[in-house]
Parts: structure tokens; sequence; C-alpha cells
């Protein structure tokens, strides 16, 4: 907004991803000039397809600005678990979206969600883009927009025609490193030190159990029977607090029993039980966290390690493992020894096949033997064309 000469006010719309203009506001008064301008926005907004016209019939005052729609869902998303409530990592994502949705709104001087629209979700894609996030994230983050414009539409927060029906894209593709056996034979080995031992264990155990991270920390001896040689890992979101303990919540809400590798059978009998209960810990005998392996994995054996197993410059290898590339690790070992997709659905906790497909990666030695099996062209004793 600037000032003419002459002491009308003015406002620039040529710096928008569409070219507004000047629009003149037709008074000399700042004060009167800054109530116009969002006046403006809607018409100009409205004039290029941006919002639906029977927005101008509604009084502005009763438009619903971002941060209290915002504030509204928040107070949405902590509903208990029996009314459906997500967990505590799904509401801080969402609070994570919403706060880059937020800034992306404040730059785009988008102050209602009455003008948040289809095109502007393209507009805030192409904001994540330039960050830049990637793909995978740009869809959820579009998905997590979409979602509370409808909750809001949904509860009367906005009109029925505010409500967005643009089709966010889904990634089913992943990008998470799978690590070959070579290499996670070779980070055990690695861990064969008095202070990497504890490493080792759990490197073995996720290697063996495809389980998360957090599932891994938390494993109680308690969740561990030797007789039958299965690991039950109880779901505690319906049940009351326990006040000695953090209540484990699993990602799909639904307890799961899985059986016990003889290898990781071997390597659980040797660990030591503290009084905690948990089983494992680091040298100091301290429960691990997520976070403390994390580090410890990439820090003393991922980037030691790395110069052993290259990869090609700009393409996903071994340095760029994590920890949920062991989950990824132990699906492309389940599906190379044919183990049913619906047993290792149960085993990893999914509850549709299009999640646990991500995760099937044939070896080159798999792959190599199944080309092997059939003839293409017939025989032929061409070596060059």
């Amino acid at each position: 907004m600037y000032q003419r000469p002459n002491g009308i006010w003015y406002a620039g719309g040529r710096s928008n991803s569409l070219d507004l203009g000047r629009q003149s506001l037709g008074t000399s008064d700042q004060a009167e000039a800054r109530s116009l301008v969002s006046e403006l926005d809607l018409r100009m907004a409205v004039k290029n397809g941006l919002v639906n016209k029977s927005i101008l019939n509604r009084d502005s005052k009763s438009f619903l600005q971002i941060s209290e729609g915002r504030r509204l869902y928040d107070d949405y998303t902590k509903r208990p678990a029996s009314a459906g409530g997500p967990g505590e990592a799904t509401r801080r994502r969402f609070q994570s979206v919403l706060d880059k949705f937020e800034r992306f709104a404040i730059q785009s001087h988008i102050n209602f969600w009455d003008h948040v629209t289809n095109e502007t979700l393209d507009r805030y894609a192409t904001w994540l883009d330039q960050i830049p996030i990637a793909f995978s994230t740009q869809c959820g983050e579009l998905a997590v927009i979409k979602r509370v414009n409808k909750y809001l539409v949904e509860n009367s927060y906005l009109p029925p025609e505010a409500l967005i029906k643009k089709s966010i894209q889904r990634n089913h593709d992943s990008t998470t490193y799978c690590w070959k056996s070579v290499e996670v034979n070779a980070m055990i080995e690695a861990c064969r030190t008095p202070n990497l031992i504890w490493l080792g264990n759990i490197i073995l155990a996720l290697a063996h159990t495809g389980m998360r991270i957090s599932e891994l920390t938390d494993l109680r001896w308690s969740d561990v029977n030797f007789d039958n040689q299965r690991i039950t890992l109880t779901d505690e979101s319906r049940q009351k607090s326990i006040s000695i303990r953090r209540k484990r919540i699993l990602k799909s809400r639904c307890s799961r029993v899985f059986p016990i590798h003889p290898t990781l059978l071997s390597v659980l009998k040797s660990i030591k039980n503290l009084a905690d209960g948990y089983v494992f810990h680091d040298s100091r005998g301290v429960k691990v966290t997520p976070d403390l392996v994390r580090a410890t994995l990439v820090r003393d054996v991922v980037k030691p390690l790395a110069h052993h197993f290259p990869s090609p410059e700009g393409e996903v290898g071994f340095k760029d493992g994590r920890l949920h590339s062991f989950r990824h690790y132990f699906c492309s070992v389940c599906a190379n020894n044919h183990v049913p997709e619906r047993m290792l659905m149960g085993w990893l906790g999914h509850k549709n096949s299009a999640m646990i497909t991500r995760y099937y990666h044939m070896n080159d030695k798999t792959s190599l033997e199944m080309m092997n099996k059939f003839q293409i062209i017939g025989n032929t004793n061409f070596t060059s064309i």
C-alpha cells in the first residue's frame, strides 16, 4: 500500500502470483485505506476465480481468522483416544504443519480460512517446494490443510461452499535407504567394543523385528515370552493412566504379537535384566532413547563405515541410511524369503497391504534369479547387434 502525491492511497498487486496492477483505494485517510484493503482483496479474489462469489454476500466480521481456525483444530486434536483423537506424535506433526502454513498465510496476506481455496493449496505447494521440502512431505502437509478445512466446514465454522475439493496426490514411493545384508553385518561388527555393545544389540534387534525405534526403546521384559518365543506389544492408549511410567501408544493403536528369531532370542537371553524393567540400556546402564540411538548410530557407525560402502554422488546410499532403514531391511528379507504378505502386515502392525508394498525390495540376487528363469527372444548366438 502506498500514497500518491495527490494524497490518495493505492494498493499494489503487481508482485502477486497474479498481476493485479495498481488499485486506488479512493481515500487519503491511511486508517480507512487499511480497512479497505481487505475488501479489495476479496473483490479481486472473486474476480480472478480464487474464491466463491457468494463470499461477497457475507459480512466480513463473520470470516474465520487463520489463527482462530488453527486454535479450533488444535482443540479438536486433543480429544481422547476413545473419541478418535490422534496420538501425541501426530498432534506435534499437525502443529508443525500449521506453523508453516501460518507463516505462508502471513506472507501471502491471507487472513481468513474463508479465503483458503484450491488455488491457495497450489501456491502453498509452490512455497513449500522453494524451501525446499521433499515431495512426500509436501503431499502430507497439503493433506493436513485440507483436513483442517474439512473439519471447519463440517462443524459450521466455514460455509459449505468453502470446502476444498482438490485431490491431493499420495506418495507411495519411499526414498528411505534399505540396508544390504553385508552392511548390517558390518555395522554389528563395528559395535563389538565395550562402549558400543548395547548399540550392536539394538541394531540386531531392529534388523530381526522391523520394529520402530520408539517401540524398541520402550520394550520391557514383560513383553518378552522366552517360553513361547514371542514378543507382545500392547497398545495402552485405551487403558487408565499408568502413574509409574508413560503409556505406550502404538502408531496403529492396535496391539500385536510376533515371533522372536533364534538369533535375536540368544541375544535377549544375554542381556542383563535391570530393575527398571526395560530391555535396552546404554553402556552406563541408562535406558536408551530414540535420539541417543539415532545420534550414536550416525556418529559412531555410519560415518566411520561410509567409505567402505560408497555410493555415486547424488544417489541415496549407505551414508543416508538411518534407523527406519532397518524396518525396510527386515521387510526386504521377509519378502525375499517368501513370508506371506498378510503375516508380515501382522508382524509390523500395518492394517493395509498398500503400506506394506512400499517396503518390499527384491535384492539383486533374487532379481537375477527371476530374470534367468525365462527366455525373451528364444535361442540366439548373437552377442551384439
